[in-house]
């Protein structure tokens, strides 16, 4: 029998916005098992000029000076291309807060939330990130505004850490079973569903009138790695050549699979958005590789000194 290596977790995220708006929330997944995961989070406003905040609760604790503002990197045009899936005009910094994009015959305004004063502020469970919009409507010229930034993903970093709970013991016992490892992890994202948020969010009364359109989900993970897509709607190969200037750091883009979920109000009435994935890999421990190498050349060592003693005993 493999060795098994199984994991979950199901996070509640909040995402609401105080106004008359239906908004679009996307998630992007850079999965790392074996180094950081991190999570891009954007927010799509429409009505953003009758809308008073943007507040995102985060189901880990973040420090400020982990947000990145990826918005800042929209120069790029082949950036653009990437993550709008299509040609983009944009006018870069057009004022201090904003830039404004056009592209499938639409024109909105990419927010640079690093220009602007929000809070981060920890919770029990959590941290929770407000953006003043009020401040921000002397800046926009569309009533249809992009936020976006990118943040190391604890969650993921929680799941894929090593076991640390088998002894010494256990941990050989496991080498010298079998080679091989499977490994499983599961992890649940639910949006907006207030019983797996804290106390300090559920009793915002901003928060229960929310008004998401719709979500959608993105995951980026090496092929060598198993993802269930049942209710995939989208699977894509990640384009280096647009991809290169946007990854978070040490992130290895060779062999990426994309993946895409989304769910709307149309088929949800009750405004809850959530998605499950797992994935699974079945590899060969170089450790108990070792150990059988060693283990067979001990073997053979003592076996040729059995034989050397027993042909001296016989006289051979």
């Amino acid at each position: 029998m493999p060795k098994k290596e199984r994991k979950f977790a199901d996070d509640g995220w909040a995402i609401w916005i105080d106004g008359e708006d239906v908004s679009t929330v996307y998630i992007n997944d850079w999965l790392n098992p074996k180094g950081k995961s991190y999570v891009d989070l954007a927010v799509r406003i429409r009505g953003v000029k009758a809308s008073n905040s943007l507040n995102v609760y985060v189901p880990f604790l973040i420090n400020p000076s982990e947000i990145e503002d990826i918005s800042l990197s929209f120069k790029d045009k082949s950036i653009l291309q990437a993550i709008f899936s299509a040609t983009c005009i944009i006018e870069y910094k057009k004022n201090n807060c904003t830039s404004e994009i056009a592209y499938n015959g639409k024109t909105i305004d990419v927010v640079h939330i690093s220009c602007l004063n929000y809070n981060v502020s920890p919770l029990a469970e959590g941290t929770l990130i407000s953006i003043d919009l009020e401040k921000l409507h002397a800046y926009l010229d569309n009533d249809e505004a992009y936020f976006i930034w990118r943040m190391p993903h604890k969650s993921l970093d929680e799941i894929f850490s090593p076991n640390s709970g088998n002894n010494v013991k256990g941990r050989l016992k496991d080498l010298i079973t079998t080679p091989i490892v499977a490994e499983k992890y599961g992890y649940s994202i639910r949006i907006n569903e207030a019983r797996l948020l804290p106390e300090e969010i559920t009793k915002i009364g901003a928060f229960h009138r929310q008004k998401l359109k719709k979500a959608l989900v993105n995951l980026s993970v090496n092929e060598s790695y198993e993802l269930n897509d049942a209710g995939c709607y989208r699977i894509r190969r990640l384009e280096e050549n647009l991809y290169k200037k946007f990854l978070p750091n040490d992130y290895d883009s060779k062999n990426v699979i994309t993946y895409q979920w989304q769910q709307n109000r149309d088929h949800n009435l009750r405004g809850h958005f959530n998605f499950y994935y797992n994935i699974s890999k079945n590899s060969v421990s170089r450790a108990s590789m070792l150990i059988y190498l060693v283990l067979l050349t001990a073997v053979g060592v003592v076996g040729n000194l059995i034989a050397d003693l027993i042909g001296k005993l016989a006289g051979i």
